[in-house]
């Protein structure tokens, strides 16, 4: 019924006019080796963006979780490395919007904005950085990215809302580091460790 992967980064999650390969859903066709495969992706993951993502495998089963994505239910836990100090646990409840409709940017639109909130605790502070621990109520686009970059902890590395970081080519300090899923029959829950590059970054190397 339902896959868990763990992606890496960069890896873009689905086929599009403009994304060539590799991608994802290219991987897990392979992978099943089924001309009929259909891409059935639960929470979704950018291109630079690594870790746990759930894939339903049949058209019922994504009906069924798809139910419980933005409940108690369907828990998703990221963990960044972020610019500045971070202390303590808070929530940030800040409202995005798309920046205009050429760009795939978002921003804090406290007026025209969607409901979005992200909970955050400080997972330790090193030499410049953060690791923070983050809990999405809601699922916006570029949800984490947004609201780090509007409390003024950007993620390292990430281009489109804070700065470029040459010791992550391709990708940003963002890892989805676990998901668990409560079902009638039973509860799922997968962890993914920090990577390799995301730890070097906080071990100061």
């Amino acid at each position: 019924d339902l896959l868990i992967v763990d992606k890496p980064a960069p890896l873009s999650c689905q086929r599009s006019p403009r994304q060539s390969l590799p991608t994802l859903e290219n991987r897990l066709a392979a992978h099943f080796a089924d001309p009929q495969f259909v891409f059935r992706p639960l929470n979704r993951l950018d291109k630079g963006t690594s870790g746990l993502m759930a894939v339903a495998k049949h058209a019922h089963s994504y009906q069924l979780y798809q139910k419980l994505l933005h409940t108690d239910r369907f828990v998703r836990e990221y963990l960044a490395v972020v610019e500045g100090r971070v202390e303590g646990g808070f929530t940030v409840d800040a409202p995005i919007a798309k920046v205009d409709e050429a760009s795939v940017r978002r921003t804090v639109d406290l007026q025209n904005g969607k409901p979005s909130v992200t909970h955050v605790s400080s997972e330790g502070f090193f030499g410049g950085f953060s690791l923070v621990r983050l809990r999405l109520e809601t699922g916006r686009t570029h949800q984490i990215r947004v609201h780090l970059s509007h409390i003024g902890h950007p993620i390292v590395g990430d281009f489109l809302y804070g700065r470029e970081d040459a010791r992550l080519p391709g990708r940003f300090a963002l890892h989805s580091a676990r998901i668990r899923i409560d079902t009638a029959e039973k509860q799922i829950d997968l962890s993914s460790p920090l990577p390799t590059e995301l730890l070097q970054l906080i071990e100061g190397r």
